[in-house]
């Protein structure tokens, strides 16, 4: 735990896995392990609770012992929908957002952005390379904006933050970052 702020965190595994050929990215398999598996490794520590976000193979998901939630939006809408979704399950006031393609993530990472959250309803990673927005930190009062945003047919998460005047947390390591986005970046 982070010591401070209670945490929800939300792993995003509900996209369609387009860069992958359509195959369920958290159930892909890199260095021997399921993607979400490493995610759950890194994540689970840090946070008081832990959320799925995803919209097929949910009895997979669920097997691993955490609550699995879908969008409530239909046809693949983007993270955001997952992050809604997440919100609206989470027990927490802060809540944790990681895409499942990221496994390994800082094992500080909560901690970090929880300090940096100082006066703000949200924060997300950054390293020298590029921002990382769906490494995200929120607040629970986001939530009414982000319906509205959401309404209105926007699905950029930069532009989210943006509306919401989110800061940023400087990380030095870019391959705590790296994404696993490509299937040959997994084991065959």
């Amino acid at each position: 735990m982070n010591g401070k702020l209670l945490i929800t965190g939300l792993i995003l595994a509900g996209g369609q896995g387009r860069r992958m050929g359509g195959q369920d990215k958290g159930l892909a398999v890199h260095a021997g392990k399921c993607l979400v598996d490493r995610v759950i490794e890194r994540m689970a520590p840090q946070v008081d609770e832990l959320l799925i976000s995803a919209n097929r193979n949910l009895e997979l998901y669920a097997a691993r012992g955490y609550p699995v939630v879908t969008d409530a939006l239909p046809g693949f809408q983007g993270p955001l929908a997952g992050i809604l979704a997440g919100l609206n399950a989470a027990t927490h006031d802060w809540m944790l957002t990681i895409p499942c393609d990221i496994p390994y993530l800082p094992l500080d990472l909560a901690s970090r952005l929880a300090r940096g959250a100082s006066g703000r309803v949200a924060v997300f990673a950054r390293d020298a390379e590029r921002d990382h927005p769906a490494i995200l930190l929120l607040n629970k009062a986001c939530l009414p904006e982000l319906i509205d945003y959401l309404e209105k047919g926007e699905r950029s998460i930069k532009g989210f933050l943006k509306k919401l005047d989110a800061g940023s947390v400087g990380f030095s390591d870019a391959a705590a970052f790296r994404n696993i986005n490509e299937s040959r970046q997994l084991d065959n």
